[in-house]
């Protein structure tokens, strides 16, 4: 039999079988519907997709991409559209397949894959039309955005840095003796400064991170919130800093406060002072004591306690008197605290400085401090009233003597004595510093041998402070007890005698004799005079002591060393500090340094030759003779074979020099004749072959003898301000070959003497002179001509020497061009005088210039850079009807400190609001009145605005507005100038029309106002 196998089929399986059969043919039966149903969903879709793309196309931008959402359903859109069409391609061979109504196929299984991939396709195409709506279909792109959030947080940086800066200046201007910043100001200020740093932190590290997502990388996700995060945070912080008001008020009337030496043993003499000011009993008492004993340190001490203790003065004003007692200056010194000190009020004569000071401190309850009496002083005289039980007024001064304070009239007098052992040595310890344990029993040596006296414990100490090695204590200790004294003339007192022995260890403790001699120099200087460090380096250049840079280093280290008292651009000596000086110079080391002065005597004759004929240096600044007719005679000897220096400056009524007094002052190397009366120089200083420093400023000089060109040694003249000089002979400036200094601004600017040989008359004939110095390296001059001036910055070396330069009365018709000075780097002053013609324009005009590509125009049609202009420019003077309509070029001046203009009926704005925007200054909350000090403004009929909007004035101290009607407002408010501590002179009618930013400014203001004494 053949093979049987048999297959038992359950009913399970048969029922498989069968829907797998029916499925298949449903993809057969409905494969007619679903080709339709696809065709159109694909339509549909592919008008999707082209809505979305277009979507796409109008929203992307160099700065964003498409989301990643609607890149990808874009792309499977495409690619399912692809298939669909490859799918409808063959539907018409797989229709022709069809068979029974379209039930059944003559290819079974291929009609069946077919249908089977329509269905499925179909239900994609269906699965993506349901896909969510796009509301939006692009984004930044990260390296956008970031380089965006990176830009706009370095400007929120740099708004929240001037927003801070704004804030403490506000805090400095406002913040003095009665006011202190508020505790939420200062936390704010906290704050930014950190917020500043650590945004700064993130704006260095973002360009790396910004090429991080250029380069597809974006891991660094977390930066770019970061960055966002702290953009926010700058400019929250930044608005909270909008503060109403940054001070509060703490203490009483203002007093200026003044420096005071570290002190002990003091307060037992300043609250019995105190009682006196206070009490109704005393209105004048006096404190008196020996030289150096504390005297004007407790007068320091009582005048700060009125910025501590309440009170009710209305002012406390100090005023140094001095041994040359001189009233004018007391006036001065009263009057800068309580009106308005200027050149107008100078010129007053002393009975209106008088009653001017009467009229005011009449009406308040004050108190006068005087320091450093020797006479009496005449309160009356200098317009002081007297203090009564009514006014309850207070004068209070020292003095060296009990005697002065009878004269005085006081009505109690306090004496200083020395500070006892345990005050004098806690004085020295303090001053000295930490004091090793084995050198403690020679330190109390050394300070016992100060006797108490304060001004040695602290000069001393001072010179101690960095001694650490026993050896050199003892080598002080023996200088202390060894010193031998000269005989000494009466005057000085015999109690200063000591004092001077003691003193002399800061002198002896300097580094060389060179220091040493030029600490004695200044004291050629008159007593409190206030000599500039200028003027005291040109000095010592010329007495060989150094260079310029070495001078003003020996400047620093007698300040140091507590032997000078540094004031800004000046320096003074300590009297007591002076008196040791001369002690020295004059007696004690007499054959040494051979000194005379009589500085400030009050001489009206100058002394007989035999006293002085054979000093070094000699000083007779500052007195009243009129005429010298002392001539130290030659014959076969030279009566002044070893005179050096000779200081005859501030003689007011010097107008004579006897022919023959310099022929026999052949070692001279300093001659000093400025601010004196003279009108002629004598022939005879032609042969001073060693003069090397000849100062004529402020004299009345009328010219220059032909012969002073035999000074070929002479390195500086200065002819400053010699307005009646009107000849300087052709060759007599190009000899000088050895100048280094010459200034001459404001000299000659009267009449001069017409003719070719006088380089007055014509400004290219000084030119060509000042060519000839090949030394030159600091000049002030003036010019008369524009095309002088053309001539003048034409010439390198005279650009890069120019410190000062006067434009004075150009003749006809011309047009001045600020920009040719831009290139004088150094230049500090520029004064520009148009007297009372019309024909000198003055602008800024762009040219042609390495540094700068635009040409031509004006200010308002060029870009200038701030940074390539007047930078060193610090006063600056416009006079006369200028044809200018505005100063915009000023902010081209950053540093300016003074700014005088006046007499101009052309002038309508200080700073056009239209040119500003022309000036790149690099910085868009840039002051261009951040440094200045003084502002002078004066018959300007047509002025109307300073500045657009209110500024910092920082440093302002004055404003002076006269005859300008249409100037209705100042650019203040009430954060400006100090708090309100400015000082404006004007006229009351115009006072009280100012127009105000707000009350508050208004307020802080209206105290500030002095009426002007010129009234229309």
């Amino acid at each position: 039999m053949g093979n049987v196998f048999s297959i038992q089929c359950g009913d399970a399986l048969i029922g498989r079988c069968w829907d797998c059969v029916a499925g298949q043919a449903l993809y057969v039966c409905q494969l007619e519907d679903n080709l339709q149903e696809l065709e159109t969903a694909r339509d549909k879709l592919r008008e999707r997709r082209n809505d979305v793309m277009r979507m796409v196309i109008s929203e992307v931008t160099p700065q964003t991409v498409p989301l990643d959402g609607v890149r990808g359903w874009l792309s499977r859109v495409d690619k399912t559209i692809t298939e669909v069409n490859s799918l409808l391609n063959r539907a018409t061979r797989e229709r022709q397949k069809l068979c029974l109504a379209g039930c059944c196929s003559k290819n079974c299984k291929s009609t069946y894959m077919f249908g089977k991939s329509v269905s499925r396709n179909l239900k994609h195409v269906v699965g993506l039309m349901s896909e969510r709506e796009f509301k939006e279909v692009v984004i930044t792109a990260p390296a956008a955005q970031l380089k965006a959030d990176l830009k706009a947080l370095k400007t929120a940086i740099l708004e929240l840095r001037a927003s801070k800066e704004d804030v403490r200046r506000r805090v400095d201007l406002e913040e003095g003796q009665q006011k202190k910043a508020l505790q939420e100001v200062l936390l704010w200020v906290s704050m930014a400064e950190a917020m500043i740093t650590e945004a700064e932190e993130l704006e260095r590290d973002g360009a790396q991170q910004v090429q991080k997502l250029l380069d597809g990388d974006i891991s660094n996700f977390m930066f770019v919130g970061r960055v966002a995060k702290k953009l926010e945070d700058v400019i929250a912080l930044k608005a909270k800093g909008d503060f109403k008001q940054v001070v509060e008020r703490t203490l009483p009337e203002p007093v200026v406060v003044g420096n005071v030496n570290p002190t002990v043993g003091t307060e037992t003499t300043l609250d019995k002072a105190w009682s006196f000011i206070t009490g109704d009993q005393v209105g004048i008492f006096g404190i008196y004591g020996m030289g150096g004993v504390g005297k004007t340190t407790l007068l320091t001490q009582i005048n700060n306690r009125f910025a501590t203790i309440s009170n009710n003065f209305d002012v406390v004003i100090s005023a140094v008197v001095s041994k040359d007692l001189k009233s004018e200056k007391i006036q001065e010194q009263i009057w800068k605290r309580i009106g308005f000190l200027d050149k107008k009020w100078k010129k007053k004569s002393f009975r209106e400085k008088a009653d001017d000071i009467f009229g005011v401190l009449s009406r308040k309850k004050f108190v006068l401090l005087l320091d450093d009496i020797w006479r009496k002083v005449e309160l009356k005289e200098i317009g002081v009233p007297l203090p009564t039980r009514q006014n309850r007024c207070k004068i209070v001064f020292t003095t060296r003597s009990d005697r002065v304070g009878r004269k005085m009239e006081a009505e109690e007098m306090i004496k200083v004595k020395p500070l006892d052992w345990e005050e004098a040595w806690a004085l020295f310890q303090k001053k000295v510093g930490d004091i090793r344990l084995e050198i403690v029993p020679l330190a109390q040596d050394v300070a016992k041998e100060c006797r108490g006296l304060p001004i040695a414990l602290i000069t001393i100490g001072g010179a101690m402070a960095s001694r650490k090695k026993k050896e050199e204590w003892k080598h002080a200790l023996k200088v202390l007890r060894g010193s031998a004294l000269s005989l000494m003339e009466d005057e000085l007192g015999q109690d200063m005698k000591e004092v001077f022995e003691r003193l002399k260890f800061s002198y002896d403790s300097l580094s060389s004799d060179k220091v040493k001699s030029c600490f004695l120099y200044c004291s050629l200087f008159s007593e409190d005079f206030e000599i500039p460090k200028g003027r005291l380096v040109d000095y010592w250049i010329c007495e060989n002591f150094g260079d310029r840079n070495e001078s003003y280093s020996i400047i620093g280290s007698l300040v140091g060393a507590c032997l000078l008292e540094e004031q800004g651009e000046h320096v003074k000596m300590h009297d007591v500090i002076r008196d040791m000086a001369l002690w020295i110079a004059c007696y004690y080391e007499k054959e040494k340094h051979k000194f005379f002065v009589k500085a400030g005597a009050q001489l009206t004759q100058v002394p007989e030759v035999g006293k002085w004929e054979r000093s070094k240096r000699m000083s007779l600044m500052a007195n009243s003779f009129e005429r010298i007719h002392e001539v130290p005679r030659c014959h076969e000897v030279p009566r002044c074979p070893d005179l050096l220096t000779l200081f005859l400056s501030y003689n007011d009524n010097l107008r004579e020099i006897s022919d023959g007094f310099f022929q026999c002052m052949d070692a001279l190397n300093v001659l000093d004749l400025s601010d004196t009366d003279m009108r002629e120089l004598p022939v005879e200083i032609s042969k001073l072959n060693s003069l090397q420093y000849l100062n004529l400023s402020n004299t009345k000089i009328r010219q220059l003898p032909v012969e002073l060109k035999m000074l070929v040694n002479l390195k500086y003249l200065n002819l400053t301000f010699t307005m009646d000089l009107n000849m300087i002979p052709r060759g007599v400036i190009s000899s000088l070959s050895s100048l280094q200094v010459l200034e001459m601004d404001g000299a000659g600017i009267f009449e001069v003497q017409k003719g070719k040989d006088n380089i007055l008359s014509e400004d290219n004939l000084l030119i060509e002179e000042l060519q000839c110095l090949e030394h030159l390296n600091v000049l002030s001059s003036t010019i008369k001509s524009v095309s002088g001036l053309q001539s003048y910055v034409d010439t390198l070396t005279l650009l890069n020497s120019t410190r000062a330069l006067s434009l004075e009365l150009f003749r006809g018709p011309q047009s001045l061009n600020i920009w040719w000075l831009t290139n004088m780097k150094n230049l500090e002053v520029l004064v520009i005088f148009g007297g009372n013609s019309e024909d000198l324009a003055v602008d800024v005009v762009m040219e042609e210039i390495e540094t700068h590509d635009d040409t031509g125009g004006g200010l308002g049609n060029s870009m200038i850079s701030r940074k390539t202009c007047f930078n060193s420019l610090k006063i600056l003077e416009l006079r006369g009807s200028l044809r200018l309509k505005d100063l915009t070029w000023i902010i081209l001046a950053p540093n300016l400190t003074y700014l005088h203009v006046s007499e101009n009926k052309h002038i309508e704005e200080i700073i056009s609001v239209e040119k500003i925007a022309d000036v790149q200054v690099g910085d868009e909350n840039f002051n261009p009145f951040f440094k200045l000090e003084y502002l002078d403004l004066e018959e300007l009929p047509d002025l109307k605005s300073i500045y657009p909007k209110a500024l910092s004035f920082p440093s302002l101290e004055r404003i002076n507005v006269y005859k300008c009607p249409q100037l209705k407002k100042l650019p203040l408010n009430s954060s400006s100038a100090n708090g309100g501590k400015v000082k404006i002179e004007a006229e009351e009618r115009w006072w009280k029309d100012v127009e105000w930013e707000d009350d508050s400014t208004k307020t802080t203001f209206l105290p500030c106002f002095v009426p002007s004494r010129y009234e229309y």
